[in-house]
């Protein structure tokens, strides 16, 4: 890593980026952006090297914040990725890469100097580093009528919900995606809910309401998909010489350009999934839907995306509501379940799959109605069974889900006609033949020894003895093993 760390810290002395956070204005119609956007980098792998760039580009950003007052060069950087963006549509029709690559270029530059100005200021700072603009001798530097701000967080949904995940437009749709999280993430430096921010505001009754359907559709959409990052061939675009911005460093850091939000945070068990993400625009798709259906109810109006959450129903499902509900629309429900199966290593994935089991009842009716049962129970309890490995939120909500599940009398009897062979997690015995409902109390009863001699957790001892008593009437065939454990 040192003749990588020694590039990346090399950045500040790039003479485009001296000239975009420097002291000079740079009108919109100078050839300089063509080049600042031209630059090529190779898909990350870790974010440790994410961390890296990240730690270069703030002195880069500092000196922007002082400067563009004066300059408006930032302002002038996303109008530059706006105006690219209204042709992305057609671009991705006519397969025109040069075009896609160049507003992705500016995108991430803007989200990576984003990260650095939301951690330095207030959203009304943010705001106003949006609206200055190039100041003549004795004029003011402030923007008009034009909101700089809300015409960028709305530009991003609707990059999101109208251009089609392809190879060459991953990377733009993943850094939509983030950079949507990036201004989300003002909540993680205040105490108090910011319900009455900008961004809150814009994204919760702007132009971006009318979407709300189409961006939780899209999401859900993204995490079904699970595509991989194409290689670098197919979205990556060559320059014709070695002078592009940027260049010099992406030839020889083969990664570290991506910057990736995890869930659990302190206390999560650090693994390979974390350190290498094959799937980041899935799992970045999956973050910024919770983050949405999170988010706070205003005084007088409900969580659009919360509503959209809920309400969603089956696309076989034809039949008519009686009333129509704010924000639904139809998903694929088998392809849904399959993802939430496959998907369930992830503290993300149990939290969605929890959230719709609660929220959800045409989900929650349809997972109950699945005669597979075991491809989403047997994920859940592996988790359980590795309560060691795992940070304790993943623990509760995966808890929790069978708290769910075990509350459904149907449930309760068919996991015990459901036969398992060879459990290969199941370490302590060999189980080579046991139901699904015997495999559950072992896992469970493991689970509150486990709490009894180590975290000592009332809570976690409560929910699991609740989905014990859920199951006692329904008991039935035991697996000899699981009987020996109840009365021991």
């Amino acid at each position: 890593m040192g003749a990588n760390t020694s590039q990346v810290s090399d950045l500040s002395d790039n003479p485009s980026l001296k000239a975009l956070v420097g002291t000079e204005s740079i009108s919109e119609n100078d050839p300089f952006w063509n080049q600042l956007i031209s630059f090529t980098f190779i898909s990350p792998t870790s974010s440790g090297d994410s961390k890296l760039l990240e730690e270069a580009v703030i002195p880069l950003a500092k000196i922007l914040i002082e400067n563009n007052p004066r300059t408006g060069n930032f302002g002038a950087l996303v109008r530059i990725f706006l105006g690219r963006t209204k042709e992305l549509k057609i671009s991705t029709e006519c397969q025109d890469q040069l075009f896609i690559w160049q507003a992705h270029n500016a995108l991430f530059m803007i989200r990576c100097l984003l990260k650095v100005f939301i951690r330095e200021m207030s959203e009304e700072e943010l705001h106003l580093q949006f609206s200055y603009q190039e100041r003549a001798p004795g004029s003011c530097g402030e923007a008009g009528s034009q909101d700089l701000l809300e015409e960028l967080l709305s530009n991003l949904v609707h990059l999101i919900v109208e251009v089609p995940l392809l190879d060459i437009t991953y990377s733009i749709l993943f850094e939509a995606v983030t950079t949507l999280l990036v201004f989300f993430s003002y909540q993680l430096f205040h105490k108090d809910i910011l319900r009455d921010g900008l961004i809150y505001q814009h994204i919760m009754k702007g132009r971006c309401l009318s979407l709300t359907s189409r961006l939780v559709k899209t999401l859900l959409y993204n995490f079904i998909r699970q595509e991989k990052c194409p290689p670098p061939a197919t979205h990556i675009f060559e320059p014709k010489d070695e002078g592009g911005l940027l260049y010099g460093l992406a030839s020889g850091v083969a990664s570290g350009l991506w910057s990736v939000f995890t869930l659990g945070g302190a206390g999560s068990k650090a693994g390979v999934d974390q350190e290498h993400n094959p799937l980041p625009l899935s799992n970045q798709s999956l973050l910024l839907l919770l983050v949405l259906a999170n988010l706070t109810d205003g005084p007088d109006w409900p969580n659009p995306y919360r509503q959209a959450i809920t309400c969603f129903r089956n696309t076989q499902d034809t039949s008519s509501l009686p009333v129509e509900q704010p924000h639904t629309f139809q998903i694929n429900f088998n392809s849904l379940y399959t993802a939430l199966c496959e998907q369930q290593r992830s503290d993300q994935a149990t939290l969605l799959l929890y959230t719709l089991l609660h929220q959800n009842a045409n989900m929650r009716t349809y997972m109950l109605s699945r005669t597979d049962m075991d491809n989403l129970v047997l994920p859940i309890l592996e988790i359980l069974y590795h309560v060691e490995d795992r940070n304790s939120h993943h623990v509760y909500m995966a808890l929790i889900i069978l708290l769910i599940l075990t509350e459904d009398d149907a449930f309760n009897r068919s996991i015990h006609e459901v036969v398992l062979k060879n459990i290969s997690w199941y370490t302590e015995r060999s189980l080579t033949e046991i139901s699904l409902g015997s495999l559950l109390i072992l896992v469970v009863i493991r689970t509150i020894q486990f709490n009894m001699t180590r975290t000592r957790d009332k809570y976690l001892h409560t929910n699991c003895l609740a989905a014990l008593a859920n199951m006692s009437a329904q008991f039935r065939c035991l697996h000899q093993y699981a009987a020996q454990r109840i009365i021991r």
